[in-house]
């Protein structure tokens, strides 16, 4: 860092790595799956903003493409989309790969290194949840919710800061890494402009992981001899945790980004993914919820009770299928942004 700055890296809830039935590898079709629906418009936007002059203009970066997956999580989709852009740029499949370990949320490169840049279902992990949520004295404290629903005013506006925050950190390390007229392409979770979380299907189901979660840690509470059946889950435990997840809409992003200054925007779109349309299978959608919320859990509750947690989602799941998946009105959406780096 720059200054001799150093940075703690912010805890994070890792998806379930390996290829086993529980692992995200095995369990990310759906996030495999909007990369079918933006392929014309990275096709597009990348061949009609991307500046091919400025890459090689330097005689030090002569023939250099350098491309960053920021957030590749666990398995193979981050290579099917590394070979959708080098496809686009008509750069040979054959290329040199490393990973680089540390928080997307700050500086990782050094700097107009980078030519075009990739973020994909990553940027609605915030840093770290909200203090002011799990504080009990604060207006914000998030009881009998995991999530930020939207519902509660105090508790939405320190989620929308934190997002902003975190925000600001990542264009702010990417303005610094990627080059004049470089490229950066983000796909985000989001809400259509007016809907909040809990009308969503996704913000119903973890609405319903967190009843979980309350019921186990009143039975716990009630029927002390529950706790050999329920594991150590305590109600205390249930009201700190909260998802470091935030759904922002496209006005709310967009402002975000104009007011950073950095990046002029290429591209905002709202995407509506294909698998938006399928039945749900409960077991299947249990698997990519434990995929990715797994990590946090056995963090905050302990590895021993995370199979009765999902044991007992998936029965609330299957006995309310019908109030979730078939009368929910609103999904939430992926927002597609195709950002270019300003020339200063």
């Amino acid at each position: 860092m720059e200054n001799g700055e150093t940075k703690t890296l912010p805890k994070s809830g890792a998806m379930v790595g390996g290829d086993g039935p529980r692992s995200y590898a095995q369990n990310s079709s759906y996030q495999r799956g909007v990369l079918i629906i933006v392929d014309e418009l990275m096709d597009e936007g990348i061949k009609e903003t991307l500046d091919f002059i400025s890459p090689c203009s330097d005689s030090s970066n002569m023939c250099k493409f350098r491309i960053a997956d920021f957030g590749c999580s666990a398995g193979p989709n981050t290579f099917l989309a590394m070979e959708k852009i080098m496809e686009v740029l008509g750069i040979p499949t054959v290329y040199f790969a490393a990973g680089v370990p540390g928080t997307f949320y700050g500086r990782l490169f050094p700097k107009s290194t980078l030519h075009l840049t990739y973020a994909s279902y990553s940027l609605q992990w915030l840093s770290k949840v909200p203090e002011e949520v799990v504080d009990t004295k604060s207006p914000a404290w998030n009881k009998g919710s995991i999530q930020c629903s939207g519902t509660a005013k105090e508790v939405a506006k320190a989620y929308s800061a934190q997002f902003k925050t975190d925000m600001d950190n990542f264009l702010n390390a990417r303005a610094q890494e990627i080059i004049g007229g470089g490229l950066m392409v983000i796909i985000i979770c989001g809400l259509p402009d007016g809907i909040l979380m809990s009308q969503t299907v996704v913000g119903i189901c973890i609405e319903l992981l967190g009843s979980c979660l309350i019921d186990m840690a009143k039975l716990v509470s009630n029927n002390i001899w529950l706790g050999l059946f329920f594991g150590v889950i305590s109600e205390e435990k249930v009201d700190t945790f909260n998802l470091p997840l935030y759904y922002s809409s496209a006005k709310e992003l967009e402002e975000i980004i104009k007011n950073h200054g950095h990046f002029c925007i290429e591209r905002l779109n709202m995407l509506n993914h294909p698998m938006m349309k399928r039945k749900i299978d409960v077991q299947s959608h249990i698997s990519q919820f434990r995929a990715i919320f797994q990590g946090l859990l056995e963090a905050h509750f302990g590895r021993d009770d995370v199979d009765k947690i999902f044991e007992y989602l998936a029965k609330k799941l299957a006995e309310n299928y019908d109030s979730v998946f078939n009368v929910a009105k609103h999904q939430h959406v992926e927002h597609f942004i195709l950002l270019k780096r300003n020339i200063n």
